[in-house]
């Protein structure tokens, strides 16, 4: 592979502007196998997507992502629109022969996801590859907790404690935006947020969750319509309501490979949090948290030490030999969300170009998608449920 990767994207808002940073920052920071180019954005609305296409760094835009399938100089689509369009755009872009990206969560449903990894499996066979986009798999500091737990630095795992808050929706007259409207997010802390410390705690434990004791609730049940909606954010002015169909906040109780217990939370009314993840992991010889609001650090107990000398030691993950590391600033120098995502593109077009499979896969997504299933089936009983099986 030595000719340009060529991208073609889809939705220009939140993740759109961080996937663009990441394909325009690619090139200049990694010796890639072969070179990225920003062929084409795609969005629904002509006029916006030709100002996003501007501001972001693409060559050319389209109101159609249908016209990316037939398009010659578009070999992978990279899906950041709204969970509703995930499954429809990915297995259409593959049977195109296209690679695809597409952010998490994978699809609104399992029957969505299984089909997506069917297509993807097909089209394994003819050299197209898909990727699921779990971003902060590819923060430093996670990549060394999950190096350090499988060299067996905490012993036999215990405890797995994780939660996501946001406070971005505490206001009862925030708008109606797309993210709280089931049909279109599939869900909402739960899938949004929650599906990042599910696939976060699986990839560093690389234990899989197998039943769950769930609640979730809905705080504000009614909301103003927006009068325009972008991403996080939204323009208030209707005088009209619509009626809230996704849960505020959501927790459980979970159980993983090897006897290991864990405790969720995830919510966007942490009154105060801005983007609160935090992950702790507790074994028989040590623990390692990580707090993304201190992204740049890891916190290590380790009993290894003397009784004396015992407590949590902060380890700065700038280090040329930690995971990403190498290609940024030197010791010291702290790198910032954007990063992850630029990560994420290197591995992808490394991937690609080594005709390996990326990660996470969609059947690694579909398998996060089957907890958040489970999760909220239990949440409907308020009883263990037990994580289906891929099949």
């Amino acid at each position: 592979m030595s000719e340009p990767l060529r991208v073609g994207m889809v939705g220009y808002a939140f993740m759109g502007a961080a996937h663009s940073q990441a394909w325009r920052t690619v090139n200049h920071v990694y010796d890639l196998p072969a070179p990225v180019r920003m062929q084409v954005l795609s969005g629904r609305s002509a006029t916006a997507v030709s100002a996003a296409a501007d501001r972001l760094g693409w060559a050319e835009h389209t109101d159609d992502w249908r016209t990316l399938l037939d398009r010659d100089d578009v070999d992978l689509i990279d899906i950041c629109a709204p969970g509703d369009v995930h499954a429809e755009i990915a297995i259409a872009a593959l049977a195109a022969g296209k690679h695809v990206l597409c952010e998490k969560p994978l699809a609104n449903s399992v029957a969505e996801a299984r089909e997506m990894v069917k297509a993807a499996s097909a089209a394994r066979a003819f050299g197209v590859r898909a990727m699921c986009g779990f971003n902060y798999r590819r923060v430093p500091a996670v990549a060394l907790m999950r190096q350090m737990i499988a060299e067996g630095r905490l012993g036999t795992i215990r405890h797995v404690r994780a939660s996501y808050l946001q406070d971005w929706i505490v206001d009862p007259e925030f708008p109606l935006v797309w993210r709280l409207r089931k049909e279109v997010a599939g869900s909402g802390a739960l899938g949004d947020i929650g599906a990042h410390i599910v696939d976060l705690t699986q990839f560093v434990t690389g234990r899989s969750i197998t039943s769950v004791c769930a609640l979730t609730e809905t705080f504000v049940k009614s909301r103003p319509l927006p009068s325009s909606s972008a991403g996080l954010s939204a323009a208030g002015g209707s005088s009209e309501s619509g009626e809230v169909t996704v849960d505020d906040a959501v927790l459980f109780l979970a159980r993983l490979g090897d006897g290991v217990v864990g405790t969720y939370e995830a919510t966007r009314f942490a009154t105060g949090r801005k983007n609160g993840l935090h992950v702790e992991i507790n074994g028989s010889l040590g623990t390692l948290a990580f707090d993304f609001e201190r992204m740049n650090e890891l916190q290590y107990y380790s009993l290894d030490a003397p009784v004396e000398e015992q407590g949590f030691t902060r380890i700065l993950v700038t280090e040329p030999t930690h995971p990403y590391m190498s290609v940024w600033w030197p010791p010291g120098h702290l790198i910032g969300y954007e990063h992850t995502f630029t990560h994420q593109a290197h591995d992808l077009v490394q991937a690609i170009a080594a005709g390996d499979d990326p990660a996470p896969s969609f059947a690694d997504a579909l398998q996060v998608q089957l907890v958040l299933d489970a999760v909220a089936r239990s949440a409907e009983t308020s009883a263990w449920t037990v994580v289906e099986e891929d099949s």
